[in-house]
């Protein structure tokens, strides 16, 4: 890792992120970062539990003369979205992420940075380590499994925590404050399908689209950003219609939570459109480029012959898929009417498999309102059934509900605008905060979240910018000064 990165100011919190960001966290497989911050609690001397589900509590005494104050939780996630250019060498299962500096900004090599949420957590382990930094009695609450499935906050039973407000460190942008959230729900669909001989002496070829911005499939759905799933489906169809093009296979996108920026199709035609589907590949692809020049600038879309596959999907089931795909809901659904500029409701088609006789499709629906929630993920159902796929629903939580009135909004509000000369956007977000699922067994805890600027969250274009962390860092530390007493 390099030392430069280590030796960003505040020193102790890069060193501590970039000896977070040795360590592989997937979501679901976060045993070997438990075990991490297992160790650096005991380390501390600092009482260290691990919950039932995986979850890891930190609990430390107030420094001298601020006994009197009420006890804060400090929440972030431990685990990071897994994604990577397909062209990049890396292994998420063995390998710590290569870092680097460019301009104000810490990226990495190819891949994910784990800035979501990593600097929140490295900010506690800082706050945990000091000897220094003046606050109230803290519990450090690390949870599991945020990026595919908020298991870790389902999972996290009452009782176990004392704190009177949490400050949920997972927000990316350094002049807001968070104080409501989008629930969310996985929609799955699955079939099997028969599969039958290629026709004999088709050629083959492998479609691509590669390039798009991608990005965080709740904080960057507004932006209208292309969806590899979708673009390869319309490409996909143009050829159907003017060749007996047969799919032998899809393989498009990957996490629920990112906007799919890659897509790929192996086909086949009859060697006399051959040069057909090539000129109808480039003219949707140029006509796509054209539709996405703002978004996605570095849109490619091409096609190259391979060697002909041998199977492929047959004809009836074929003519359904593509026709369910594009059905599908994608992006915004619907604007929130009470909220200016907000997005209430949406979804992402995430991940598309079809291959070797099994069809995959994974979708994220999210919203405000939980009865519109169910409402699109049941249409959503209603569209795959018809292409006889089976449907089913997985990992809901709950919005948050804002509370504008609530002590620490109107703390953290006025001290914004004193130490920075400006209002705070006091906001609610669409994307899946832990702080509605926690409030479920902790319904008397003010929450709010806050954080400094990351930007491609999800998407290997991740990054965080260092002077955001400068001015949060000791945004935070003034907060945890100004913690009122207890009641």
């Amino acid at each position: 890792m390099s030392n430069t990165i280590e030796n960003l100011s505040p020193q102790a919190l890069w060193q501590n992120f970039a000896a977070l960001n040795a360590i592989p966290r997937a979501s679901k497989k976060e045993e070997a970062v438990i075990q991490f911050m297992m160790d650096f609690g005991k380390s501390l001397n600092l009482p260290t539990t691990k919950d039932n589900i995986g979850n890891v509590i930190i609990k430390k005494p107030a420094t001298a003369g601020m006994e009197h104050k009420q006890t804060v939780c400090l929440q972030s996630h431990l685990d990071m979205v897994h994604q990577k250019n397909a062209d990049t060498d890396f292994d998420f299962a063995t390998q710590g992420i290569n870092m680097f500096i460019e301009d104000d900004w810490v990226k990495a090599n190819g891949t994910t940075l784990g800035a979501d949420n990593g600097i929140g957590v490295a900010s506690i382990m800082t706050l945990l380590a000091s000897t220094d930094i003046q606050h109230p009695a803290l519990e450090a609450l690390f949870t599991i499994d945020e990026e595919t499935g908020m298991t870790g906050a389902l999972g996290l039973r009452g009782g176990l925590l004392d704190a009177e407000i949490l400050l949920n460190l997972d927000t990316e942008d350094d002049d807001e404050l968070t104080i409501g959230c989008a629930g969310g729900i996985d929609v799955t669909a699955e079939a099997k399908y028969e599969t039958v001989k290629v026709a004999a002496g088709a050629a083959g070829f492998r479609i691509t689209v590669k390039g798009l911005t991608g990005g965080h499939s709740g904080m960057d759905i507004y932006k209208g950003r292309g969806n590899a799933n979708k673009l390869i489906n319309r490409v996909l169809l143009a050829a159907a219609e003017k060749t007996a093009l047969q799919v032998c296979s899809i393989d498009g996108g990957g996490l629920r939570n990112a906007i799919p920026r890659e897509a790929f199709a192996e086909v086949a035609v009859a060697a006399a459109d051959a040069v057909t589907i090539a000129s109808l590949v480039e003219q949707e692809a140029a006509a796509l480029k054209n539709e996405y020049q703002d978004t996605d600038p570095n849109l490619n879309i091409c096609i190259v012959k391979i060697d002909t596959p041998e199977t492929a999907l047959d004809a009836a089931f074929q003519f359904k898929l593509l026709r369910t795909i594009a059905a599908c809901p994608n992006g915004i659904y619907r604007m929130s009417p009470a909220i200016e500029g907000l997005v209430q409701t949406s979804n992402n088609l995430a991940r598309v498999l079809v291959k070797d006789g099994h069809l995959t499709i994974l979708c994220l629906t999210r919203s405000s309102v939980d009865s519109e929630k169910m409402d699109l993920a049941k249409t959503i159902c209603n569209n795959f059934e018809l292409a006889g796929a089976k449907p089913s629903f997985g990992g809901s939580y709950p919005g948050w509900a804002p509370k504008p009135e609530a002590p620490i909004v109107k703390l953290m509000s006025e001290l914004y605008k004193e130490m920075f000369n400006a209002d705070a956007h006091v906001n609610a977000v669409h994307a899946g905060l832990e702080c509605g699922i926690l409030g479920t067994n902790y319904p008397d805890m003010q929450m709010i979240s806050f954080g400094p600027n990351i930007r491609g969250a999800h998407s290997p274009d991740e990054k965080v910018q260092i002077s955001s962390v400068q001015k949060y860092w000791p945004y935070l530390l003034e907060t945890l000064k100004r913690i009122p007493v207890k009641n």
